[in-house]
């Protein structure tokens, strides 16, 4: 072998170990590798604050769940959203921007979401205590008037002067068929006692609260419901030595001398099933009203107020309930005038959601 030919193979093969030593490309990923996983993007409209540690505050305590409950789960919300016509906007723009599924959580937003759904069919829409229904748009609500009429039985066995305030909000067939419920179980306890209401036409002022519950106490009320967001009535009660009952969560922290209990929401109940059939393609338009039974609704835990004699009696009649012993509205009852409310009892479902007239102990009237 020459001397140039040995050259010019030890040149070849330096020049083969520099390319296998040399760092390589990364490999590129097959064209039909898994893409990453879409999230599932999801809205909510409050109209109130969610600070207002009622109503807003229950419903995103259940959006909070879902983003820690579930990873692929992406949330936003909107609140104080007016109802009426100016939701519209709102719906529109939250269906722009690519959210899939949109949680409208009060009775005022009804018309505007089947609106904006008709536009967009590919977007689901759950309304919050509505009763119309399309396609791609479902209804959910709890059966709350069984926790009211548990909260009627305590006040009707704590009140001294058998005349109980309820702070009622606005004058739908939900607000009427509470005070009915709550009036019922008030009347249980003590057939002898009124239900007083005042209305404030809001669901969230606690100043509008605050006076009404005055004006029940004014009159004689020694315990004091309310229907509505804030915990404005229960502090009102606090500072005139009464009892107070809340609504929507448990807010003993701001009138704990006052407070002997409230019925509360837990929504996260609902929102985790509606996300998953959503996610799994099993979502099908249906109305969602739940009770005790499926934790939906619930009486926050009874105070030191509450004797021991009653919390016994709520926890009989409570379980009653939930083992379906106990139907509230069941046992014939009368509208204010006197007249026999139903053909038939127990109503349905379908009467108890258009319920619009007072049963017989509660005083007031309830505006057009």
């Amino acid at each position: 072998m020459t001397r140039s030919l040995r050259v010019a193979l030890t040149l070849l093969a330096v020049l083969l170990v520099a390319c296998s030593s040399a760092p390589q490309p990364p490999a590129q990923p097959a064209s039909d590798a898994p893409a990453a996983e879409e999230p599932t993007r999801v809205a909510f409209l409050y109209v109130g604050p969610v600070g207002d540690a009622g109503w807003s505050w229950a419903h995103d305590e259940a959006r909070k769940d879902l983003e820690e409950r579930f990873p692929w789960v992406e949330t936003t919300y909107l609140e104080s959203v007016p109802e009426g016509a100016g939701a519209v906007r709102v719906l529109t723009q939250l269906a722009e921007k690519g959210y899939g599924l949109i949680f409208a959580t009060s009775f005022g937003y009804m018309d505007p979401v089947l609106e904006v759904a008709a536009s967009y069919p590919e977007v689901t829409f759950m309304h919050c205590s509505g009763y119309k229904r399309a396609d791609n748009v479902g209804t959910y609500f709890g059966r709350m008037y069984q926790a009211k009429y548990l909260a009627g039985l305590i006040a009707g066995k704590v009140s001294q002067t058998g005349k109980v305030g309820f702070v009622a909000p606005h004058p739908i067939p939900e607000v009427v068929r509470h005070i009915n419920a709550f009036a019922l179980g008030v009347r249980a306890a003590n057939p002898e006692a009124t239900v007083h209401v005042v209305w404030t036409n809001s669901w969230f002022d606690p100043g509008k609260e605050k006076e009404a519950a005055v004006s029940l106490l004014d009159a004689g009320a020694d315990v004091v419901a309310t229907g509505a967001d804030s915990a404005a009535p229960m502090q009102a009660a606090q500072e005139r030595g009464a009892f107070a009952i809340g609504y929507d969560s448990d807010g003993r922290q701001f009138a704990p001398r006052a407070f002997l209990t409230a019925p509360v929401w837990d929504w996260s109940v609902i929102y985790r099933d509606t996300v998953q059939q959503v996610r799994d393609g099993t979502w099908r338009s249906s109305d969602s009203w739940r009770g005790l039974e499926s934790g939906v609704v619930k009486l926050a835990p009874l105070s030191e107020h509450v004797p021991d004699e009653v919390k016994s009696l709520v926890a009989d009649r409570q379980q009653a309930i939930i083992d379906g012993e106990l139907v509230v509205f069941a046992e014939p009852f009368q509208w204010q005038d006197g007249s026999v409310a139903y053909e038939a009892f127990p109503p349905s479902d379908e009467q108890l959601l258009s319920m619009k007239r007072f049963v017989q102990g509660v005083v007031g009237t309830i505006p057009e």
